[in-house]
């Protein structure tokens, strides 16, 4: 292999590079170039003089200069475009302004202004630092994976995606990468993964969207998308490759469509170290509110009744992981899941042989016997109404991606014989959301517990202000990332996605009528060092660690990269920074 451009030195936050390079290069290097905040020093002796404004200007001054750029920027996509242009050019900058502004570029660099970045991805396209693999070409994987010139200890993370089930937008095809971006850069302001140790991949398999397909300008490939078996053995051998490029890499899975996640996860999660989001990170971020809600009311999570309304990747997922929580309250499998009613779009799911539910799904089956006591609108049909009625859930979660589906009658029907309802709206994007808090807390006078999954704005109701929750997977992915990378797991288990669940609602300690149920984005940071430390110490007590534990929490930290310009080596020498 030919000698890399730089190599970051261990310690140190990964703050020490040495510099293998020489002259306007450095300056195309995003990992390298510090602009105008190259001292004196530092441009003779790696051959930049003349090429560089004669002011310094301290990383400081570069941050208040980005900042006043990104706010000059006009719409949501033009400031995307800004931060992506930015981050392709100085990663410290990058990051710093990232950080630093955590939950105003949020919705920018991330959900939701990214969603529509992916829709319009072909034409906005400029080069991507990631991998795109095609189902047409298999056999070009692991060259395309080797590509990206880093070694089998240089990678912490994959992160994968097939684009299918992109947000609340479907199916956008190559345009998918960008998610995996937009992923990249949260685990990085959030937790501290060092950038250069994560690769976005896309698989193309094709696509489904008939704008995309009938657009001349889409990078992607030009066929409806590839289902079966030949899908299956593309995955596989993406698996197989990537366990061979880099095999201390978690494979983190996002976006793919409902049948295809769960599947995936099974058929890999005991083979290699893999996780996905939307099944699992999801599951731990909702079940910590709900861990926070049932706290706030004095209540065990064994004494809940849980309605699931859209039953899909998201909604089973939550259902999956509060099982194992209330197995370790002492109930049995079947004990824990007869807390549960799951509606699809077909109704609450039964043991019908007639209806189509999925294989998932299934294993949160009603009896036909039980329902047929209930009284209900239309038989053929139990929807959430006909559900809450019958069933009188302390708990209704929402990942149906219907707007207003939590009518003021199914609410008020449900606060009518609970004091403190535990109501989350889920399904994004604000416009999707099954009801407004504002709504439901007046629907309910106040007295619903809400979690979102879109931020919303405070509500103020009877001279009392609402601080609502917003069910964000940032607050346990990142965490879980950097648990996964301190400790070398070789899988990530059951208890290492309930830990993480446990940790962030150990961070909420519910004092006042209003507060919210979890911890805000602009804790990051804290919240995703406790929930590493949480993630490393159960990985070791599932015998999945492989490296010892001897210190957690200066293990997180000291893996934790810090946005900062690092010191530089060149050849053998130190490049020595002057004052200016």
């Amino acid at each position: 292999m030919a000698e890399r451009p730089y190599d970051v030195l261990p310690g140190d936050h990964g703050n020490r590079i040495r510099v293998n390079t020489h002259g306007s290069y450095i300056l195309r290097i995003p990992r390298l170039n510090r602009g105008t905040a190259f001292t004196h020093a530092e441009r003779v002796e790696l051959g930049l003089e003349g090429l560089l404004p004669e002011r310094v200007t301290p990383l400081e001054g570069q941050l208040h200069r980005a900042y006043t750029r990104f706010l000059r920027a006009g719409s949501p996509i033009e400031k995307f475009a800004y931060l992506q242009g930015l981050r392709d050019r100085n990663t410290v900058l990058f990051y710093r302004l990232l950080s630093e502004h955590l939950d105003e570029l949020m919705p920018i660099v991330y959900t939701p202004t990214i969603g529509e970045a992916i829709q319009e991805f072909s034409l906005w396209y400029q080069q991507v630092n990631g991998v795109f693999l095609s189902i047409d070409a298999p056999e070009r994987i692991e060259a395309s994976l080797r590509a990206t010139g880093k070694s089998a200890d240089d990678v912490d993370l994959l992160i994968v995606t097939d684009s299918e089930g992109i947000l609340g937008i479907g199916d956008q095809g190559v345009g998918g990468i960008l998610i995996c971006i937009g992923k990249k850069s949260v685990y990085t302001a959030a937790a501290g993964l060092d950038p250069d140790r994560m690769v976005p991949v896309v698989l193309d398999v094709g696509t489904n969207n008939l704008s995309l397909l009938n657009d001349d300008l889409y990078l992607g490939l030009r066929h409806a998308r590839v289902r079966g078996e030949r899908y299956d053995a593309f995955v596989a051998d993406f698996v197989a490759a990537a366990q061979k490029v880099f095999p201390h890499a978690m494979v983190h899975w996002e976006d793919f469509g409902a049948d295809n996640a769960h599947r995936i996860l099974e058929t890999y999660r005991d083979e290699i170290c893999t996780f996905n989001d939307d099944v699992q990170g999801t599951a731990a971020v909702v079940a910590a509110a709900i861990m926070a809600g049932v706290s706030a009311n004095g209540e065990r999570l064994r004494d809940q009744r849980f309605v699931i309304s859209g039953a899909g990747t998201a909604g089973i997922g939550v259902a999956d992981l509060l099982v194992d929580l209330l197995r370790q309250e002492g109930l049995s499998e079947e004990q824990a899941r007869g807390l549960f009613w799951a509606t699809t779009s077909r109704g609450l799911v039964t043991d019908d042989p007639t209806k189509r539910f999925r294989d998932f799904q299934r294993r949160y089956e009603r009896s036909s016997v039980e329902v047929a006591a209930w009284d209900v609108e239309d038989p053929g049909r139990i929807g959430l109404s006909d559900v809450v009625a019958n069933v009188h859930p302390t708990v209704l979660i929402g990942t149906s991606g219907q707007p207003g589906s939590f009518t003021e009658a199914i609410v008020t029907d449900m606060a009518a014989h609970v004091e403190h309802p535990l109501i989350f709206p889920l399904s994004n994007p604000t416009t999707l959301a099954e009801a407004t808090p504002a709504h439901l807390l007046e629907w309910t006078q106040g007295r619903a517990r809400i979690a979102t999954g879109s931020p919303f704005a405070p509500v103020t109701l009877d001279g009392v202000t609402y601080d609502v929750a917003q069910a964000n997977n940032a607050l346990v992915f990142p965490g879980l990332g950097l648990g996964v990378a301190v400790s070398r797991a070789t899988r990530v288990t059951d208890g290492m996605i309930a830990a993480a669940a446990q940790a962030v609602a150990s961070l909420v300690q519910y004092r006042k009528e209003g507060q919210s149920l979890l911890p805000s984005v602009r804790d990051l940071r804290r919240v995703s060092a406790t929930v590493a430390i949480a993630v490393a110490r159960q990985a070791e007590a599932d015998g999945v660690a492989e490296t010892p534990l001897t210190d957690p929490v200066e293990q997180v930290f000291d893996r934790m990269w810090q946005p900062v310009y690092p010191e530089l080596l060149y050849g053998k020498r130190r490049v020595a920074p002057e004052q200016d």
